[in-house]
């Protein structure tokens, strides 16, 4: 599928202004970019790393602080760890990638100890290693990379794939945002760890996840797994962007008249929000916190307070308005789909890790925002990293000529006058609607890819693209675009609600459909399935 066809017969660009050679190209600069980059780097292999924005401060993990999947191997813990979601997430995780993720999670905070991450004592003088505040986490890793030797591009979105004649993946080629002139890297292997798709919902951190890896892998060939559980909504007061809900399980809802919402609540009964949201505004106060929660929370997420102590609002005894922002697959558990233990995808010389990739194999279609998607990060990236650096030192990449992948909003001239954000603003008209994708219907499913596809048609005629922003931001549009269709051709397939996915004309889970669906093409989507592989205990996972 990889190979390439008539439309990709463009020869690499020898005269871009920046050109690098090295071993592995890690396409983005998150703590799965960070952690694939260390490995690479540690494994021999010359490493470049290229982030659409700065390395250490861009994307969801960096302004954030979160939770991670970090549990002792003691006892039956470990057990009940994988047990505890298995059933929320519609029994699709496989017990052979938790236990490796436990574990791999585990020895990489022993290394983040090591390097000086500041983790806090409890009160027996432990350090409580189950959480990692988001700046000092990136500052830490972009250290690391650049000790590891690792060269970092930062400011340089990559906008296409390289192939070889036969196929396989053998770097990538962007530009330079603030020099506007091109950068290409060849390499051995890539690892695509460029995060999910929020669409540009303005979620906290969010406005560089808007899917370019999964088009750039998918033009290569790569397929995609779990797409239907990609309508991940976060909570928010109306006029922030951060998506933090944890501290919502201390809040109850109220009717703009002060009335509570019965039913409303943020892990449990956050369909009765999204619901009431389609009709009135949803207020909350976080009035359930008493003065020691209080105190914990602005020590444990300061910025969660920031947008409240500027416009003088007291949360835990003045309601304010909420909002649900959708997070996409950067909360959900779709991504690209992995054939391997090293996080190979389905093209050689392609590797995926964190967002980028599915975390259906540890969580299956229900995750949270940090926790198991942060655990996922550390371990994929490392495995992602080695599995680079061994194909890349086994394979040497050699003088031969290669090609662009880039396809959709890459084309050289046309006659279609597309302005990105309108494209932008008709994508999010199909996915950030609640009643749409927070609860899906087949005939709306079948309007919105109607709608979708009909986008794709037009930006695949030609569109005329003008500077180098514009050009930037339409290829953006295309990842969108390319990712809703994914989404809801995967959420037509799968007739059951499971999972985050949820359909109000199939609304019980289906024990015949416990498999994965696959999807992959650009022009034409096409939808397979796949089944869960494990041997779990049933008394274990009852």
């Amino acid at each position: 599928m990889g190979a390439k066809t008539s439309t990709e017969q463009r020869v690499a660009d020898t005269a871009a202004a920046v050109q690098h050679d090295v071993d592995v190209l890690i396409i983005g600069g998150g703590p799965a970019g960070a952690w694939a980059a260390i490995s690479a780097a540690g494994y021999g292999a010359s490493v470049a790393l290229v982030d659409k924005g700065y390395c250490g401060t861009s994307g969801a993990t960096a302004p954030s602080g979160c939770g991670i999947w970090h549990v002792e191997n003691k006892g039956d813990l470990r057990e009940k760890a994988k047990a505890s979601r298995y059933a929320m997430g519609g029994m699709l995780a496989e017990q052979a990638w938790m236990d490796r993720v436990l574990g791999q999670t585990w020895s990489n905070i022993e290394l983040l100890t090591e390097w000086g991450y500041p983790f806090p004592v409890d009160a027996e003088g432990a350090l409580r290693r189950n959480s990692l505040q988001g700046p000092e986490y990136m500052r830490l890793m972009r250290k690391q990379v650049k000790a590891s030797g690792a060269r970092i591009l930062d400011h340089s979105p990559a906008l296409e794939l390289l192939l070889d004649d036969d196929g396989t993946v053998c770097g990538a080629s962007g530009v330079r945002r603030q020099t506007q002139d091109r950068w290409q890297v060849r390499a051995g292997a890539t690892v695509i760890a460029t995060g999910g798709c929020a669409f540009l919902s303005r979620a906290l951190g969010c406005n560089v996840l808007t899917g370019d890896g999964y088009l750039m892998a998918a033009e290569a060939g790569a397929r995609l797994s779990g797409m239907e559980f990609s309508n991940a909504y976060g909570l928010a007061p109306a006029f922030s962007s951060v998506t933090k809900s944890l501290f919502y399980n201390w809040a109850s809802f109220y009717y703009a008249d002060g009335r509570p919402i019965e039913g409303a609540g943020s892990s449990r009964g956050r369909s009765v929000i999204a619901q009431t949201l389609q009709t009135q505004p949803v207020f909350a106060r976080l009035d359930k916190a008493d003065a020691r929660i209080q105190a914990w929370m602005r020590t444990a997420q300061p910025n969660f307070f920031v947008s409240f102590d500027r416009q003088g609002i007291d949360p835990f005894h003045e309601l304010f308005p909420v909002s649900l922002r959708l997070e996409g697959t950067v909360r959900g558990t779709g991504g690209l789909d992995i054939v391997a233990d090293d996080c190979a995808t389905s093209v050689p010389g392609l590797y995926a890790a964190g967002d980028a990739a599915t975390r259906e194999l540890i969580c299956g279609g229900f995750t949270g925002g940090g926790s198991h998607n942060a655990a996922w990060a550390v371990s994929s990236g490392f495995w992602a990293g080695a599995g680079a650096a061994d194909f890349a030192l086994h394979n040497k990449l050699g003088r031969k000529p290669l090609y662009r992948a880039g396809q959709t909003g890459l084309q050289e001239q046309g006659s279609t006058p597309l302005d990105s954000r309108q494209l932008i603003a008709s994508v999010q008209a199909e996915v950030f609607p609640y009643q749409r994708n927070w609860s899906r219907q087949s005939d709306e499913l079948q309007q919105s890819l109607q709608n979708l596809d009909g986008l794709w048609q037009q930006l695949r005629a030609g569109a005329v693209v003008g500077d180098m922003t514009e050009r930037l931001r339409l290829r953006e549009a295309a990842a969108m675009l390319a990712t809703s269709r994914w989404m809801y051709r995967s959420a037509l397939q799968r007739t059951e609600t499971r999972g985050m996915h949820r359909r109000r004309d199939h609304q019980h889970q289906d024990p015949e459909q416990r498999h994965r669906l696959i999807a992959g093409g650009l022009d034409e989507i096409w939808v397979g399935r796949l089944p869960v592989k494990d041997s779990l205990s049933e008394e274990v996972f009852a």
